[in-house]
């Protein structure tokens, strides 16, 4: 018998119009991976598509950074038997990225929603080592089974 995949509620939003961004079908898959390989329990996610005015605007206020970032993660722990947060991705620094790394556009976006469900589900590269190992086995992980290449080769 197949084993049964957690209750995922998922938001897609693109308020600036749904150039260059992936669709809502890639997002749904790389975010149930990402819920999957890690936390097995019920999810609620907003995976909103911004335009580096909002993607600024949001770091600034968030994180004290005046400029716009890949990806924002704010984590909701009401209920420890629900993963619920937001994820933030400006388009146009995804782009421009994918680009100078000469990544595709896919595995970029794929990386960095794997990497922001990460951080959704409490782990922190930015202050603590040892998370940041394990988060990038696990985004090695939970990529390759999605079929694509090491993001940090």
């Amino acid at each position: 018998m197949a084993q049964r995949l957690p209750e995922l509620q998922l938001s897609i939003q693109y308020p600036g119009g749904k150039a260059h961004t992936p669709t809502r079908t890639q997002v749904r898959r790389w975010v149930r991976a990402s819920c999957t390989a890690v936390f097995s329990a019920p999810a609620q996610i907003t995976v909103r598509f911004v335009d580096e005015i909002e993607g600024r605007d949001l770091n600034h206020h968030w994180r004290a950074k005046n400029y716009a970032t890949n990806v924002l993660s704010f984590p909701y722990h009401h209920d420890e038997a629900l993963l619920c947060g937001d994820l933030i991705i400006c388009s146009a620094v995804v782009l421009r990225e994918a680009e100078e790394q000469k990544k595709t556009l896919d595995a970029h976006f794929a990386h960095l929603i794997v990497h922001g469900m990460l951080h959704l589900q409490s782990y922190d590269h930015e202050t603590n080592e040892a998370d940041a190992r394990i988060m990038e086995a696990k985004e090695y992980e939970i990529l390759n089974a999605l079929g694509y290449p090491d993001p940090y080769a």
